[in-house]
């Protein structure tokens, strides 16, 4: 088992967002926005795609929708994504060749790893498909994460598309706590199959990611921890998040990581394995960039601005102009959240976890 910290990142970094323009603007003034957006990154950055603080570009998450079939309590509360929550319309996601065609962009500029998220991704329609196109780009490594609803009748389908593995949101075995955290009355025998199914498929090894709430499933640490013990899944237990402003996040509802592991090894000794890949957990090296479901591009989890990409792909941005554009983003990088999180970050701006992807 392993624990996995918070992402690093930093919500008062000054960002250079690329300002939201019609897509029906002429090629020229999108080139132009290009350079100069690059000028001002460069003049305080260094040489090559790594960021302020000397970290590569290694990882892509893209998010495929932000629609989710649960609700749970630290991501999607119900009373704000209710049943008239305005959802972003079809024709603002982006499309499968432009995510495609993204994905090759960010493999041109170092990322080695892209894991498709949502919302829950399996909702997209025709998934597979997309799975199709990015497992085509020679080098990558193609994961995704999921909730596990849908999971025990697609395995299959995902992986004879070319998915390698995936990871699993699971915050309780109970099945009256996780029916309470997901907030649809989903039960956790579902969810469970879907894990089976996925192991079966070879989807793995496969990751299993527990949040941790304060006072709502603390219990369940041990009783996770005893049930994949031996199974070759990959336990994370992960810090109850300040992201977005629906959860309603205190610090006192955090359970850290430090008691996390406390609780484990009171029963079964523990000690530090070492990480699947660098910049695996964000304590080591954060090395993650974010595409949103319409476009965006988000230097951290935390992220106050995103930097738009969907504008100047639209309307006919070449890949060198793009490629440009997403090394400048990074270079101007300098997130570091973690070191930086107290009770009062939590009531800074942030863009809500399930339009980037969790």
């Amino acid at each position: 088992m392993s624990i996995r910290p918070v992402c690093a990142g930093n919500p008062m970094a000054k960002l250079i967002p690329i300002p939201v323009r019609r897509a029906a603007q002429a090629s020229s003034r999108v080139e132009a926005l290009v350079r100069d957006m690059r000028a001002r990154s460069l003049r305080s950055a260094p040489d090559g795609t790594i960021d302020t603080r000397g970290r590569p570009l290694r990882d892509l998450r893209i998010s495929v929708t932000d629609r989710c079939n649960f609700r749970c309590v630290y991501c999607m509360p119900k009373d704000v994504f209710g049943r008239d929550y305005p959802f972003l319309p079809h024709d603002e996601l982006l499309t499968f060749e432009e995510i495609a065609r993204l994905a090759r962009l960010f493999k041109a500029q170092g990322v080695v790893k892209v894991r498709l998220t949502g919302g829950e991704p399996l909702l997209r329609k025709n998934i597979e498909r997309l799975i199709e196109m990015l497992a085509a780009i020679s080098g990558l490594d193609l994961t995704l994460t999921t909730n596990g609803a849908l999971l025990a009748r697609k395995a299959q389908s995902l992986k004879d598309a070319g998915l390698e593995r995936v990871t699993v949101s699971l915050d309780a075995l109970d099945d009256s706590v996780f029916r309470t955290m997901n907030d649809v009355d989903f039960p956790v025998e579902r969810v469970l199959e879907g894990i089976d199914a996925a192991a079966a498929a070879g989807l793995a090894p496969i990751k299993l990611n527990a949040v941790i709430k304060r006072s709502t499933n603390e219990r369940e640490i041990l009783p996770l921890a005893r049930h994949f013990r031996g199974s070759g899944h990959i336990l994370r237990f992960i810090e109850y998040m300040d992201v977005g402003h629906t959860n309603g996040w205190r610090m006192d509802e955090v359970v850290p990581a430090a008691e996390v592991l406390k609780t484990i090894d009171a029963e079964f000794p523990i000690e530090p394995i070492d990480p699947n890949y660098p910049g695996e957990v964000a304590d080591r090296d954060c090395t993650r960039a974010r595409l949103s479901t319409d476009g965006k591009v988000y230097t951290c989890l935390f992220g106050t601005e995103g930097f738009d990409l969907k504008t100047p792909l639209r309307a006919g941005a070449s890949d060198d102009a793009l490629g440009d554009a997403i090394a400048a983003i990074w270079r101007q990088r300098a997130d570091r959240y973690s070191e930086l999180r107290t009770a009062a970050t939590g009531a800074l701006p942030k863009v809500e976890m399930s339009y980037i992807g969790g």
